[in-house]
């Protein structure tokens, strides 16, 4: 078996995700014919199929699944060495941290103010992006280090939480659930979180990777007194920033289930919080590659953990 090409894995990886030739060669800006050509020799070449083809549907084999996973990762790579190879030749290198906004734990100012003062430091950038974009950036060369709620894909990362947090609900300030001092996940029975998923439910698979995106729904059922719970409706996803989930809760359309650092940030007159007793906490973590050899990594890992381990919990607990 010949080596196989950068360029046969991005055919066969556009294939495999879209699983129709026809929309994997448009996402490709090539014809089709040519696509499907392509994907036969790779199998010719590796002498397995890696796709059945039906009249109604493309499937992928089990050799297929093994290949897919693994082209990724290889491709990962490939574009990983090319930014970070890009990134180490300026003349101003710099340290790309990838994070959800807010989603620090309060401890960010405290890790820049002390990383500037380590020899290997470079001048920061902040890679801002929704949940599950973290992991990915990592992998694909746009950032160096990440910090991000577990749990997520660590698969060719390093990883080390750094704290836990509680997490509260924030539901409108009119709804009657508000003037409760502590509820369960059961009262929440009928509400849907900013990705679609049942808030009383929340092990359930979300209907977006970014939980600053709605999964828009038929609407919910109502409460007792006949008040609409998570009315959220439409066919299609879209992405919301911090102020639009804000909006959104004060109407009364979600609920949302934010850290304690994150709601000291936010206080809002139309939202309230409340702990939930059987709400897990939330885990943030520390991850970088691990083929990452960057003195300037590897100073800004021990500046975060150590703050960390010092730490106070001021911002950690309610009430």
């Amino acid at each position: 078996m010949s080596d196989l090409e950068v360029r046969q894995l991005r055919y066969f990886v556009a294939v495999a995700e879209e699983l129709h030739f026809g929309r994997a060669a448009e996402r490709l800006g090539m014809a089709q014919p040519p696509l499907s050509r392509a994907i036969r020799e790779l199998e010719r070449q590796l002498g397995v199929p890696l796709l059945t083809r039906t009249t109604r549907q493309v499937a992928l084999t089990p050799a297929g699944e093994v290949l897919l996973h693994d082209a990724r990762t290889a491709l990962d790579a490939v574009t990983a060495a090319g930014r970070r190879a890009q990134r180490a030749g300026r003349s101003e290198p710099e340290l790309r941290i990838a994070m959800k906004a807010d989603y620090d734990g309060g401890l960010l100012p405290r890790i820049l103010d002390r990383y500037r003062e380590e020899a290997a430091a470079l001048p920061v950038r902040l890679v801002l992006g929704g949940r599950g974009e973290q992991a990915p950036a990592l992998r694909d060369g746009s950032a160096d280090v990440a910090l991000l709620p577990a749990p997520f894909d660590d698969h060719g990362l390093d990883v080390e939480p750094l704290l836990t947090e509680p997490r509260l609900v924030a539901l409108a300030a009119t709804d009657p659930l508000a003037a409760r001092p502590c509820l369960d996940l059961a009262d929440l029975s009928g509400l849907i979180l900013p990705d679609g998923t049942p808030a009383d439910r929340e092990d359930l698979p979300p209907g977006t990777t970014d939980d600053f995106g709605v999964r828009y729904r038929t609407p919910a059922p109502c409460d007792p007194g006949g008040r609409p719970r998570g009315t959220v409706a439409g066919p299609r996803s879209r992405t919301l920033d911090l102020a639009q989930i804000f909006n959104l809760i004060e109407l009364g359309s979600i609920v949302w289930f934010p850290p304690v650092s994150v709601v000291r940030r936010h206080p809002r007159p139309g939202v309230a919080y409340r702990p939930v007793r059987d709400l897990p906490p939330l885990t943030l973590t520390l991850a970088w590659p691990q083929t990452s050899r960057s003195p300037a990594v590897a100073a800004f890992v021990r500046t975060a953990t150590a703050i960390a381990a010092a730490g106070d919990t001021r911002g950690m607990m309610w009430g």
